[in-house]
């Protein structure tokens, strides 16, 4: 409940930003059925130059989902992994730095730098999470988000799909060529 003559949440943060521009999209459905993307055109602005800074650093699987029918604190989610905590900590730098030298927009929240296995950003429209590939695979975030639409991304971004498991089948091969205690 808001105090009399205070705007909503949503509406106070979008302040000044033109409404949203409707857009339907194919997303792995039937073609009766499709999903209306309602995040912002800030919004989908800054998830664009966000996957594509994340997709420069080498990401793996950067994909976006519009959440903002479903949540009313931010209009949509990236997620991009790292095989290892210093690459995460690379994608995040690149994806401040760019959306601050593009876009002008710095995070309200940096979290999870310590430890470097799942940063978040906060931009209050976007949430950016760069999580190391087994953070990934364990909270699996997907799967709680599955039902929104997911947006389009720049090829870049697109192409660093299976990223992830391909690396882990490398890593895999190279272990099981390595002799059990020898020194190469």
């Amino acid at each position: 409940m808001t105090p009399a003559g205070a705007p909503p949440r949503a509406a106070a943060r979008h302040v000044g930003v033109r409404p949203a521009v409707r857009e339907t999209l194919e997303v792995n459905r039937p073609p009766t059925e499709s999903h209306v993307v309602t995040a912002t055109d800030r919004s989908l602005e800054l998830i664009h130059t966000a996957a594509q800074a994340a997709a420069d650093k080498l990401a793996h699987d950067v994909i976006a989902y519009d959440v903002s029918d479903v949540l009313s604190i931010t209009d949509a989610f990236l997620l991009a992994s790292a095989p290892n905590d210093r690459q995460v900590k690379a994608i995040v730098d690149e994806i401040e730095e760019r959306l601050q030298k593009d876009l002008g927009a710095k995070p309200v929240r940096r979290e999870g730098d310590r430890e470097s296995r799942w940063i978040l950003l906060d931009y209050v429209d976007i949430v950016v999470h760069v999580q190391h590939s087994e953070e990934r695979v364990f909270y699996a975030l997907e799967r709680l988000w599955k039902d929104c639409p997911e947006l389009e991304l720049p090829a870049d971004a697109k192409a660093t799909r299976g990223k992830a498991e391909e690396h882990a089948r490398l890593q895999a091969t190279e272990a099981a060529d390595e002799p059990d205690g020898e020194w190469r």
